[in-house]
């Protein structure tokens, strides 16, 4: 399981490069004497090869030797989950990526997030900007006050009248 955080926190002082390469090394198999004598070469060209992979698929290869700061927000949100994405996970756990983008970012993180389910990643999103859940989710679940109060495909989540009164208080009718 990996998941981002929806205060993004990254490794400031780090390269974009870095901050998943450190991810990766969660799940190295070399130890100190390995790497002291640089009998994990392979190993290490092979995860630096996987990193600018996953830097190509979050759309951030191309400033890989940028530190992680000098990063818009929205670059910042992408590296954050190709960091989680590099240590491997079969659960991904993406908490409120959308939030503090532009509508523009919001697509191309909507995108992104279908990739990734395109290329079997199990996702658990939690988002409060709902556009995106409507339109990247298979299910939806609404949920109030820690219980969950529909479940199913995101349009009928979303016309639901339960989750009308919950969250818009009701419509009153005109008679």
């Amino acid at each position: 399981i990996a998941r981002t955080f929806q205060n993004i926190r990254l490794f400031k002082s780090q390269t974009v490069f870095n901050n998943v390469l450190i991810a990766m090394h969660m799940r190295r198999t070399s130890n100190v004497f390995t790497a002291t004598f640089r009998l994990n070469l392979k190993e290490e060209r092979q995860m630096r090869e996987e990193t600018m992979e996953l830097l190509k698929i979050v759309g951030l290869d191309g400033v890989a030797n940028e530190l992680a700061t000098s990063l818009p927000y929205g670059q910042q949100r992408r590296l954050e989950i190709a960091r989680a994405l590099g240590t491997e996970p079969k659960l991904l756990l993406l908490d409120e990526v959308a939030a503090g983008l532009t509508e523009a970012e919001v697509k191309d993180v909507m995108k992104m997030v279908a990739t990734l389910k395109d290329a079997g990643y199990s996702i658990i999103w939690i988002e409060h900007v709902i556009e995106t859940m409507v339109k990247s989710t298979d299910t939806l679940m609404c949920m109030a006050q820690g219980s969950n109060l529909v479940v199913g495909e995101p349009l009928e989540v979303m016309n639901s009248k339960l989750v009308e009164e919950v969250y818009l208080g009701g419509v009153e009718d005109d008679e």
